[in-house]
């Protein structure tokens, strides 16, 4: 499969991955097993995703039923924003991994450059944006705090790769001036809608690795509520004729084109065919034409924004 080589480790983390958000806690361990099986070698989970126990399952049971080794699969995790302080990361770093019953991470991020105020994990667990009062509380915990925590879990063998996500420029070249260890990649929102081009020109400069999630837009987002109304990129006349030049699904163009930059991908699906066919991407090439097409579609969307939930998180402002 195709891989990109990691700067400071040269480990190999997979093109295309298994997304764990919004994998249901009843079936994630058996999704897990059946994607490994189908032959993925990456799956991307995070505590705030609240199934990190159970992809362990799945994971679990293809080691010992001889499906893979633990080696061959790339495992990324997140440390979520309640977390931030040194001694809490370095805590649920460690939570984290006895949930999935593994011994490392192969890549730990910081899933969202913002601190927010502890919540005690024998509480409640995931946390997510709110204290029990419903209100969000930010945290006065500087990233140079929580990133040396994360280096620490390198250092322990805790984590084999460190890296960012959902970070704008600014903050990638604060973090690479007091870094011990450096990001190696960095994961954001991507899709043709959201192309990102100036952070992702930064990244290949530096050499940090991106992976790119919300590959195929607004889909996502409908059932929460906040595809904020634009057309489904599914449904797209452009994505369609793209699609059809290439003999491929929507979807697997979708994909495609971020592949086709360098950028590793992770969906997640349900359905098992589709699971199989996002596994294809790496196997056909998009004309020039094409992937300029597809990026014209342009129009900063962002979805995953959270100043939407509390305007004092505009990270992207």
């Amino acid at each position: 499969m195709a891989s990109i080589v990691l700067k400071r480790t040269g480990q190999k983390m997979p093109l295309i991955g298994f997304g764990l958000w919004k994998v249901t806690k009843s079936s994630c361990a058996d999704t897990v097993y059946n994607a490994l099986k189908a032959g993925y070698r990456l799956l991307d989970g995070a505590g705030d995703y609240g199934n990190e126990k159970e992809a362990g399952e799945g994971l679990r049971r293809a080691i010992a039923d001889g499906v893979v080794k633990r080696e061959e699969v790339f495992v990324t995790s997140k440390l979520w924003n309640t977390f931030h302080q040194y001694d809490h990361a370095k805590a649920l770093a460690k939570k984290q991994l006895e949930l999935w019953g593994i011994d490392y991470f192969d890549l730990f991020l910081v899933h969202f450059p913002i601190a927010l105020q502890y919540v005690d994990p024998s509480h409640r667990y995931p946390p997510e944006w709110w204290g029990d009062d419903g209100k969000v509380h930010l945290q006065n915990t500087p990233m140079h705090e929580t990133w040396r925590a994360m280096e620490e879990l390198v250092d322990e063998g805790k984590a084999k790769n460190i890296g960012l996500s959902n970070s704008q420029g600014s903050l990638i070249l604060d973090v690479l001036r007091y870094a011990r260890i450096e990001p190696q990649v960095l994961q954001i929102e991507l899709h043709p809608y959201l192309t990102q081009e100036p952070l992702l020109n930064l990244c290949k400069t530096l050499g940090i690795a991106v992976t790119g999630y919300s590959s195929l837009g607004p889909q996502s987002y409908v059932e929460l509520g906040v595809d904020k109304g634009v057309p489904n990129l599914l449904n797209h006349d452009v994505v369609g004729t793209v699609a059809k030049n290439a003999g491929k699904s929507h979807a697997q163009v979708l994909l495609r084109w971020a592949v086709q930059q360098g950028v590793a991908v992770i969906p997640k699906s349900n359905n098992h065919d589709r699971l199989v066919q996002n596994l294809q991407v790496d196997s056909f090439e998009l004309s020039e034409a094409d992937m300029k097409a597809l990026s014209s579609l342009n129009i900063n969307l962002r979805l995953n924004d959270p100043a939407d939930i509390d305007p004092r998180m505009g990270i992207f402002a």
